[in-house]
């Protein structure tokens, strides 16, 4: 098993461009798979975590409803927003400045083949995080995610989650609020969920801006924890 993942920051990127990178390293691994089953090759698959801040787009998850998204064409252009329905689960979301959004692609044969685990360990991450700054944040039954005061008419979801999963091999992944523009949000019906609010952490911190790097080292952290991974190389160029 190999359990070394090599960590790439994107940058700012367009979100197609980014998918269609996420494209090739799935199918990377789904094929050097195939290659071991056929061949008995008894090569690695690596595994990859990408962190990237896309422009204001919307997505659509393959079960999504699109009466979720409550803008037309033209005003999707007038907000300088995009829109694409994709192959990952859940419903409509939306990604922009100010957000970390991870992707981690991954071969859970190296892990553990359990998708319910991976996604209750992406979010043990981001609830450990918030947990440094002194935020109480939880699960929501039946509603991946993470999300804070649930049970209360004050629920907010501050971290979306949505994957894809093939062969044991994962993408797609996780959008973090943390200095996001929540007017955003109001153009859509977050997730499908109607009557719950989104949040951000500047929001909740009382705070203008958050560092975000420093998100992102804790993020990383509790990842390496939980996965018991090792990280290798980073790379800043795709």
């Amino acid at each position: 098993m190999n359990k070394k993942i090599e960590i790439q920051e994107l940058g700012e990127k367009d979100f197609k461009e980014t998918w269609e990178y996420q494209e090739r390293l799935f199918k990377e691994i789904l094929d050097i798979k195939i290659k071991n089953r056929r061949e008995e090759a008894g090569l690695e698959t690596p595994n990859y975590f990408l962190f990237v801040e896309h422009p204001h787009v919307y997505t659509l998850g393959k079960s999504g409803d699109i009466s979720n998204l409550l803008l037309s064409e033209e005003e999707l252009k007038q907000k300088e927003a995009t829109f694409y329905k994709i192959n990952r689960g859940g419903d409509i979301t939306y990604h922009g400045p100010g957000q970390i959004v991870g992707y981690p692609i991954l071969d859970l044969d190296n892990f553990f083949t359990d998708i319910h685990k991976y996604l209750r360990f992406l979010e043990e991450m981001v609830i450990l995080t918030l947990a440094e700054y002194d935020i109480q944040a939880t699960r929501s039954d039946g509603e991946t995610g993470v999300w804070l005061d649930v049970g209360t008419p004050f629920a907010r979801k501050i971290c979306a989650m949505g994957v894809r999963a093939s062969r044991w091999v994962t993408m797609h992944g996780f959008a973090f609020n943390v200095n996001a523009n929540l007017g955003y949000f109001d153009n859509i019906i977050p997730c499908g969920i109607k009557g719950k609010a989104v949040t951000s952490l500047n929001v909740e911190l009382g705070q203008e801006k958050v560092d975000i790097e420093e998100i992102k080292e804790k993020l990383l952290r509790h990842f390496k924890t939980l996965f018991e991974a090792e990280f290798i190389t980073q790379k800043t160029e795709v």
